[in-house]
């Protein structure tokens, strides 16, 4: 098990290691495999959490780190965002996405304080439709792209996909490895 003592910092920031830019999900197997990560994540995270106080909620999930609640909160802005991604990709021939300043958005009033039902009913809602829109898409979709401009580079949805399943695992991991270390 691991400590407060026994773990470095870069395991806490990245508990499931880093996304490896340019993965890509592009087999019917590993598409389904994604596709049910994006799909049991809504219940997996309020699980995770749901027990939590508020005081809890307000700790930071590792030195330094955004609060557990900020986290919560900032999974359902950047998800939301990734549909969005991906619906514009679908109808669009290679759309330029509009970035966000993610840690900006955290230390809004809401992210540091809202309860977390406002943003379960986001990410529930968000999967949902995500699910349903992925679960329609043939191999020609997810080979379509949008233009990120801060990383100067086209991304397909098949890495997009896999980026989430990342994000997804990534602040899951933040959670359920914080309550390992304090024994929650």
């Amino acid at each position: 098990m691991e400590t407060k003592d026994t773990i470095d910092l870069e395991q806490l920031k990245y508990p499931v290691g880093k996304f490896v830019r340019g993965t890509k999900a592009e087999s019917p197997e590993r598409i389904a495999a994604c596709i049910s990560v994006i799909t049991t994540f809504p219940k997996n995270l309020h699980d995770a959490v749901s027990d939590l106080t508020d005081a809890q909620l307000d700790t930071p999930y590792r030195p330094g780190g955004w609060t557990i609640r900020q986290l919560v909160h900032h999974i359902a802005d950047s998800h939301s965002q990734s549909l969005h991604r991906f619906k514009l990709a679908l109808t669009e021939d290679k759309p330029v996405i509009k970035p966000y300043n993610e840690a900006l958005w955290a230390e809004h009033v809401d992210a540091r304080t809202l309860p977390l039902d406002a943003s379960f009913g986001i990410i529930a809602g968000t999967h949902a439709r995500w699910v349903s829109l992925m679960q329609h898409m043939n191999a020609t979709d997810f080979a379509r792209v949008f233009v990120h401009p801060e990383q100067d580079r086209e991304i397909s949805l098949s890495e997009a996909l896999e980026l989430y399943v990342w994000h997804s695992t990534h602040h899951l991991a933040h959670i359920t490895k914080w309550r390992e270390r304090e024994g929650i």
